[in-house]
């Protein structure tokens, strides 16, 4: 019988900076955020210690007697580790290795150290790999201690057990090794995606915050079976999947990294592939976790990186997911509640998809030779099919229905 080893969560402390620029309720809620993330990576937060100041400590980030405050707190409750919700500038996090006899990181590393427990592709585990390297190559001076726990928790599991202090070159080579493979994902993708234009697929793609449920809807839509939990980053490859709508008209539907505030330049350059998904779809799906409370706050930032993406001209449906547990804010109008897991809600999404794709494909009606079985047969499955009667004196079918305006159906 194999023996279950059960590994025992690491402690974190939390660190937190406010500057005049941030409400007390965004700072809140990015602290809330720091929480769920470290909970995501198998740890627990012992303590949140913060500080008001007018700007970052250039050396440090924060003041000398919150350091001695952290540093007794960590003594005290035996913390594993120090965990910043800011990005840490290569100097600040040198000089305040000095200072703790525990491993520092920052948000933007906690976030490539979950993505890393993620990603099953091989193009997931690439993209990692680069932002990894891309983040530890100008913070590699005073990280031996750091460098030397690589592998063993949160924060160090990633490339691989290399004295990465030591070997500069081998890292710049492994980068640019790693870009050659995923230029090589990217051509395939393009090909893939130049193949559905060609056959007329029309794409949905489901865009949302981390932890929105958006696994759980494309798994009822399109009755698949991808990956879903109550964490942050549940999924990071992107799936594509047929969805069979109402009138028995095809779709495809792809399921996309979750967004994050404060999602690091880094990330959104490597995952810009994946993410290219959303760019080429021809409906958005977006999808909001309807009893967040910090709700307008994660639609904001899903907005700003579709604009990033280049993407936010699409035709977007907003879905307030979750409201078997409560709505929050006001739900506007123009927007629709749902819960991911109600039968009949994922019957009304897709009917609702299906009347939001009419407004963009092309009304025909046309006649088709009873003899013609080869066009009825494309019609169905490439067309929006919404009539098709047998016409007994020409011995044809009226059909009528709604497709793409490159398809030349007379």
């Amino acid at each position: 019988m194999e023996e279950i080893i059960h590994v025992p969560n690491e402690k974190a402390i939390l660190v937190g900076c406010q500057l005049p620029r941030q409400s007390d309720e965004r700072f809140f809620y990015s602290m809330e955020e720091l929480q769920s993330l470290i909970k995501t990576a198998n740890g627990t937060a012992v303590v949140t210690v913060t500080q008001k100041r007018e700007r970052y400590d250039a050396s440090t980030f924060i003041g000398k007697g919150k350091i001695e405050e952290i540093k007794a707190l960590q003594e005290e409750l035996e913390a594993d580790i120090i965990v910043f919700n800011d990005e840490l500038t290569p100097a600040q996090n040198r000089n305040l290795s000095r200072f703790f006899d525990v491993l520092v990181i920052d948000r933007t590393q906690l976030i490539l150290d979950i993505f890393a427990t993620r990603a099953q592709s091989r193009e997931g585990k690439l993209q990692v790999e680069l932002a990894q390297l891309q983040y530890l190559l100008p913070r590699l001076s005073g990280m031996g201690v750091s460098l030397s726990r690589l592998g063993a928790g949160i924060g160090t599991r990633g490339p691989g057990e290399t004295k990465l202090e030591k070997d500069r070159r081998h890292i710049r080579s492994r980068i640019t090794e790693i870009k050659h493979q995923l230029q090589d994902i990217v051509h395939h993708r393009d090909r893939y995606r130049e193949r559905r234009k060609e056959n007329q697929s029309i794409q949905v793609a489901l865009v949302g915050y981390t932890n929105a449920g958006k696994s759980t809807l494309f798994n009822g839509l399109t009755e698949a079976d991808s990956y879903e939990e109550n964490l942050l980053f549940a999924t990071l490859d992107p799936l594509t999947r047929k969805m069979k709508l109402p009138s028995g008209f095809q779709v495809l539907v792809s399921d996309t990294v979750g967004f994050i505030q404060d999602l690091p330049t880094s990330l959104i350059a490597a995952f810009r592939s994946t993410l290219e998904e959303a760019k080429e779809a021809d409906l958005l799906l977006h999808v909001v976790d309807g009893s967040a409370l910090d709700r307008e706050q994660h639609e904001q930032t899903v907005h700003s990186i579709l604009k990033e993406l280049k993407a936010s001209h699409l035709p977007m449906v907003t879905l307030y997911n979750k409201r078997d547990k409560g709505t929050g804010p006001f739900v506007p109008p123009e927007a629709f509640a749902i819960s991911a897991i109600n039968e009949q809600d994922i019957k009304k999404v897709k009917q609702l998809l299906e009347e939001k794709l009419k407004e963009q494909l092309h009304y025909y009606h046309i006649y088709v030779s009873a003899s013609d079985g080869r066009k009825l047969a494309l019609l169905r499955s490439h067309t929006l099919l919404t009539y098709q009667q047998f016409d007994e004196e020409s011995g044809s079918y009226e059909c009528k229905g709604y497709a793409p305006s490159s398809m030349k159906l007379h």
